[in-house]
C-alpha cells in the first residue's frame, strides 16, 4: 500500500472526501428528536476520527422569520454540543443558522433539520486513492468573486504541502469549478486552482508535479440551476485528480 495518493482541498474523491450527516427536529423544537437522536449517537460512535468541516441549522416556516432565524441557530449548538461531548474534532467547523431560508412548505418535518459536513482523516484517503481519481479540497474557501483565498482555508493548503513533500513521485493537476451560472469572463475557476498551484511551487514543490485547470461550471455536482445554497456551494469547488503516484 502507497502512503502517496493524494488528498484533498475542498471536495469529493468521486467517492466523497466530504460526506455530509443530516439530523431532523419536532416542530419549535431545538434538540434532535428520537430517531435522530439516536442516529446520531451511532455515527458519532462509528466516526471517532472525523473532522466536521461545517454544521448548518433549518426550520420550516412556522413562525416568523425571526423566532425560525433564532430556533435554526439553536439547533446547531445543540449537535455541536453533542460532537464536542463526544470529543469529536470541532475546531474548524463553521456553525451557521440559515432558519426558513431554504424551507420548501410551510410544515414540511423534512426541513426541521442540521446538516453535518464532515471529512474522515486525510492520511486514509491519500492511502487509498488511484491515479484518476478526484479528491475534492475540504474547506477550501475564497473570498466572493475572487481568487484570494480565506484564512481559514490555509491549514488546508499546508496539509496539501505534507503530503506532496511526503510523496515524491505524487503528481496532481489542480481543478476548478464555479456554480451558479456558465463562468463570467474573469474566469474565477481557473484563477482559483492557480492560486493553489502557485502556493504549492512557492513552497518547493516542482511545477513539473504540478497541472492546473478549469471547467467553469461545466461539471456540477448538482444541476443548474442549484436549488440550495447547500448545492451551490457543493458545485463551488477545487478538485484535485492523482496523475501519477
Amino acid at each position: 500500500m502507497k502512503p502517496t495518493l493524494l488528498l484533498l482541498l475542498f471536495f469529493c474523491l468521486s467517492a466523497n472526501a466530504q460526506e455530509k450527516f443530516t439530523v431532523y427536529f419536532n416542530l419549535d423544537i431545538a434538540e434532535t428528536n428520537d430517531p435522530s437522536g439516536e442516529k446520531l449517537s451511532v455515527w458519532i460512535a462509528k466516526n471517532p476520527d472525523a473532522k466536521i468541516l461545517k454544521i448548518y441549522g433549518y426550520t420550516d416556516q412556522q413562525g416568523d422569520e425571526t423566532y425560525n432565524q433564532d430556533l435554526s441557530e439553536k439547533r446547531v449548538k445543540y449537535v455541536l454540543e453533542q460532537l464536542k461531548a463526544a470529543n469529536i474534532n470541532v475546531e474548524s467547523a463553521e456553525e451557521k443558522g440559515f432558519g426558513e431560508s431554504e424551507s420548501t412548505a410551510a410544515n414540511n418535518a423534512r426541513d426541521r433539520k442540521v446538516v453535518i459536513y464532515f471529512s474522515n482523516d486525510l492520511a486514509k484517503q491519500v492511502s487509498i486513492a488511484k491515479v484518476g481519481d478526484k479528491i475534492r479540497l475540504d474547506n477550501v474557501n475564497f473570498h466572493m468573486n475572487s481568487d484570494v483565498v480565506l484564512d481559514s482555508s490555509k491549514p488546508v493548503l499546508d496539509e496539501l504541502l505534507k503530503i506532496m513533500r511526503a510523496n515524491p513521485k505524487l503528481k496532481i493537476q489542480i481543478q476548478g469549478h464555479v456554480c451558479c451560472m456558465p463562468e463570467t469572463t474573469a474566469k474565477i475557476s481557473e484563477k482559483r486552482a492557480i492560486t493553489v498551484y502557485k502556493f504549492l511551487i512557492g513552497k518547493g514543490i516542482n511545477k513539473n508535479r504540478l497541472s492546473y485547470t478549469s471547467f467553469g461550471s461545466t461539471r456540477p455536482i448538482y444541476p443548474l440551476p442549484e436549488k440550495t445554497e447547500e448545492e451551490r456551494i457543493a458545485n463551488r469547488r477545487v478538485e484535485i485528480e492523482i496523475v501519477a503516484n
